[in-house]
């Protein structure tokens, strides 16, 4: 009988709160950036120094929620979706996680650049503001090019990636998988200058994506008992039976 084990379970659930987590670090970045301290309304050199010299600890702390624990949640999902999906498609599944982890990796990298030249600015300025002004020259486009500045191509790929095996497998909702895809073509479109502003509407739809996927994730219960059972024997007829009780609506329409 095919069973989905507790620590299945358990690792779905996991990857099910990381998907919560990055969804609300986006909810938190769009009025803070927006709002709080308008960093991207900046247009001088100067005037970006003096935003982070001003509100250095929300812009520490921000960072650090929004891109280096964002990049280590993303690591979680990125291997609970690999769990669940891996059976039907092996190799575009390693694809896609690989693709997830450069992603994660880009992510946390950007946050600790980011927040590590901040620190030296903001104790650069005390005594040599012009220097302070040259360094951030220097730190701010390394750190904005790995978060994604330049084109969300990591990120679209990996959503289109999971949605096109979710799609044959069924080990996800349908409509879920429908719109993974929108998403991860505006990602990838997002690359193309002309295209920049698709950023904007991945970065949108992907919070609607993320709560989705955490809502079907955590909500994955063991099959059996699965005494004796080997783990990591998932199969997909397994993930399709429990996305079937979680996702009625969804089922219906897939039928």
């Amino acid at each position: 009988m095919d069973t989905l084990t507790q620590n299945d379970v358990r690792r779905q659930k996991a990857g099910g709160v990381a998907a919560f987590y990055i969804a609300l670090a986006l909810i938190a970045a769009m009025p803070y950036f927006l709002l709080v301290v308008d960093y991207l309304g900046a247009e001088t050199t100067a005037e970006k120094v003096a935003l982070v010299v001003a509100n250095f600890a929300s812009l520490y702390a921000m960072y650090l929620v929004t891109y280096v624990f964002y990049g280590i949640a993303l690591g979680v999902l990125a291997f609970a979706l690999y769990d669940r999906l891996q059976a039907h498609a092996p190799a575009m599944m390693r694809l896609a996680t690989a693709v997830a982890l450069l992603w994660a990796v880009a992510l946390v990298t950007s946050g600790m650049i980011f927040n590590y030249g901040m620190t030296t600015i903001v104790t650069l300025t005390k005594t040599d503001p012009t220097q302070a002004r040259v360094v951030w020259q220097a730190v701010e486009p390394v750190a904005q090019a790995l978060g994604g500045a330049g084109g969300e191509i990591l990120g679209g790929l990996w959503v289109l990636l999971v949605s096109v095996v979710a799609l044959r497998s069924g080990a996800l909702p349908k409509l879920l998988g429908w719109f993974g895809v929108f998403i991860g073509v505006a990602g990838l479109s997002s690359a193309v200058p002309p295209l920049h502003g698709a950023a904007i509407v991945f970065g949108l739809m992907l919070i609607a994506w993320l709560v989705w996927l955490g809502a079907v994730l955590t909500m994955t219960k063991a099959t059996a008992a699965a005494v004796g059972q080997p783990e990591g024997g998932i199969t997909t007829q397994a993930w399709a039976s429990t996305t079937k009780r979680i996702q009625p609506t969804a089922h219906a329409v897939d039928s």
